[in-house]
C-alpha cells in the first residue's frame, strides 16, 4: 500500500481512463513514457473488471485503480437489475481483478474501510469539510473533491484547507486543467485528478481516429511537466520524485493515514 501511495504521490496525476475508444495497456504505456505509473479504470466503461485484470497481468508493475465504485449494495443491486448487460462492479470484485487502489466520486462504506483500510489505498469523493474528515477518520488516505468545477473549485480548496488543519490531501477530479493545475498546487494540492477532456478537443480527436499514442503521452507529458515545475517551485526543498511518504508529510504537513 505504502509504495501504491508513494506512486501516487511522486506522479501527482491520476488519469481517469474512461474512454471506449483507447486501448487500456497502450494508454498506460503512453502513461508511462510521460513519466506517470499509475491511472484509474473507471467502472462506467464495458468490462472495467476485465480491463484492470489485463492491466495488472500485462503491466504488473503499473499501478492501476478502480474507480467510480458504488460501494452501497442496494443501489448497485437496482442498477444492475436495469442494466444487467453492463453492471456495475463491487470493490471486492475489482480487488480481486488486481486494484491496487480504490476512488470513488462518493463516500466508501465503513465495511470497506474494515475490510481495506490499511491494505490499498482508498480515495473517496468528498464534497464537505465533514465528508472529508468523515472519510479520513475511517481510513481513507486521501480524498478527491468531485466534481471540482461544480462544488468550488480552488476557492473551496482554499476554504476548507484551514478548518481541516491543511492536514488532509484533497485531490480536485473534474474540470482540472492545464491552466488551473498552477492555482491548485498553490492552494496546496499534491495530486490532481483528470481525464482525456484536459486535451485540447482536436487533438484528442486526432489520438482516437488515428491511435496515435506517441502524441498522448506528449500531451500528456506536458501535464505531468506542468505538475512536477509547480510542485517544485511550491515546496523547493522536496524532491517530489524521490521522497518518501515521511519526508512529503515533514514538509507538506499532509498526512497519509498509514500507520
Amino acid at each position: 500500500m505504502k509504495q501504491t501511495l508513494e506512486t501516487l504521490v511522486r506522479d501527482g496525476f491520476i488519469l481517469v481512463f474512461n474512454s471506449e475508444k483507447l486501448d487500456v495497456v497502450r494508454t498506460a504505456e503512453a502513461l508511462q513514457a510521460a513519466g506517470i505509473n499509475n491511472m484509474e479504470v473507471t467502472c462506467r466503461i464495458s468490462d472495467s473488471v476485465g480491463k484492470v485484470r489485463r492491466l495488472k497481468q500485462e503491466k504488473p508493475k503499473f499501478r492501476t485503480g478502480a474507480a467510480s465504485l458504488i460501494d452501497f449494495p442496494a443501489m448497485r443491486a437496482v442498477y444492475n437489475r436495469q442494466h444487467p448487460d453492463a453492471p456495475i462492479p463491487s470493490v471486492e470484485e475489482m480487488v480481486e481483478a488486481g486494484a491496487d487502489y480504490l476512488v470513488s466520486a462518493i463516500n466508501f462504506s465503513e465495511a470497506t474501510y474494515g475490510k481495506y483500510a490499511g491494505k490499498l489505498p482508498i480515495v473517496p469523493g468528498c464534497g464537505t469539510a465533514t465528508e472529508i474528515v468523515s472519510q479520513y477518520a475511517l481510513g481513507a488516505n486521501f480524498c478527491k473533491l468531485f466534481p471540482a468545477s461544480v462544488v468550488g473549485g480552488v476557492p473551496f480548496i482554499k476554504g476548507v484547507d484551514p478548518a481541516i488543519h491543511k492536514m488532509i490531501s484533497i485531490m480536485p477530479t473534474g474540470g482540472t486543467d492545464c491552466g488551473n493545475i498552477p492555482d491548485y498546487i498553490k492552494a496546496g494540492v499534491l495530486i490532481l485528478g483528470g481525464s482525456f477532456s484536459m486535451i485540447e478537443k482536436a487533438t484528442m480527436d486526432r489520438i482516437l481516429s488515428q491511435g496515435d499514442y506517441a502524441l498522448l503521452a506528449a500531451e500528456l507529458k506536458k501535464v505531468k511537466q506542468l505538475i512536477d515545475d509547480r510542485r517544485a517551485a511550491q515546496y523547493p526543498g522536496l524532491d517530489l520524485a524521490k521522497a518518501s511518504l515521511e519526508e512529503v508529510t515533514r514538509v507538506t504537513g499532509r498526512n497519509f493515514n498509514v500507520r
